[in-house]
């Protein structure tokens, strides 16, 4: 093996000669069960045979086993490589490959395969690309909508930083939810998100309503990283102010001893606290518990989140 074939096969070359930090255990509320189920296989298949990623495997989600058992699979556009290096991610870092013109159609043949109702599609970070992958974003919407023009459609998207009019060609495709989430508190995006702004996102997914008062907007948390509880409150209040309607609370879980350590285990009754608090502050939805993840049950809490608008609308 040549030095350049090695390198090109570090899945985080930025941190290669980062200090280690090492793995806790995870207590007893955060072990899930090893995916073995036929429809799990069966799944992972459907990805391989028409070239699709998921970000279920790129992370390394927990809950892939649950999720792959019911034929729910979050797919994860434009490649598996980001351009970002954020110090949580077990994505791939490096120089991305050029975007796949068959991509959107085979994302849409794996939907209808799949019979989903609900989908979640979300993508790396294309700094490389002159609108961020917004164009490519919408192509993917209405290659889905054609192909399954019942199923709902959920989008979790880069910031699209320093990528003028990038948000508006997404929000003119109709998904049904917009999410980009801001991940962690003010103080620790330096540390935890280095390429990114916390400001910016949260500026985007104001001009998301604006755009569009009536799309569905959402963004999600990692607690266990350093925050407090004072910091966790004041994000929360910031997304209300940017119209913000579902929230997602979960805890960060270390990828590798190269990435940011886990600062401590949140318990069930915090995030119990937590989601009280949450829909206090005025949020139509919110899902706070340890496995939490953006697209974890999104079916589900998608139906949940349009009752809960609805209820709100016939309060008025």
């Amino acid at each position: 093996m040549t030095e350049t074939t090695a390198i090109k096969r570090v899945r985080h070359p930025e941190k290669v000669n980062r200090p280690d930090n090492p793995i806790q255990r995870k207590p007893a509320w955060i072990r899930v069960k090893a995916p073995v189920s036929k429809t799990y296989h069966e799944t992972r298949e459907l990805m391989r045979g028409l070239n699709l990623t998921t970000v279920c495997e790129e992370a390394a989600c927990p809950n892939i086993g649950e999720c792959w058992s019911k034929k729910h699979a979050t797919m994860m556009i434009m490649g598996e490589i980001c351009t970002r290096a954020c110090a949580f991610c077990n994505v791939s870092t490096g120089k991305p490959n050029a975007l796949d013109p068959f991509e959107p159609t085979n994302v849409a043949t794996a939907v209808k395969t799949m019979g989903l109702n609900h989908v979640v599609i979300t993508s790396v970070d294309r700094d490389d690309l002159k609108d961020g992958g917004a164009q490519h974003f919408a192509d993917v919407i209405q290659a889905i909508r054609e192909a399954a023009p019942n199923t709902t459609i959920e989008i979790l998207t880069p910031d699209f930083l320093k990528k003028p009019g990038a948000l508006e060609v997404v929000v003119a495709a109709k998904p049904d939810v917009f999410n980009h989430n801001l991940e962690t508190v003010p103080k620790l995006y330096p540390s935890v998100r280095p390429g990114a702004r916390y400001y910016h996102s949260l500026r985007l997914l104001e001009r998301v309503k604006e755009l569009d008062p009536n799309m569905f907007t959402k963004s999600g948390l990692m607690v266990g990283l350093g925050e407090d509880k004072d910091e966790v409150s004041q994000v929360m209040d910031d997304m209300r102010v940017a119209g913000i309607d579902f929230i997602t609370i979960g805890q960060y879980l270390q990828p590798t001893v190269k990435h940011h350590a886990i600062h401590r285990f949140v318990t069930p009754d915090e995030f119990a606290v937590l989601e009280k608090q949450a829909y206090a502050k005025g949020f139509l939805m919110v899902s706070a518990s340890p496995l939490t993840r953006s697209s974890h049950h999104a079916g589900e809490d998608f139906a949940k989140l349009k009752a809960a608008r609805e209820r709100a609308n016939a309060s008025k």
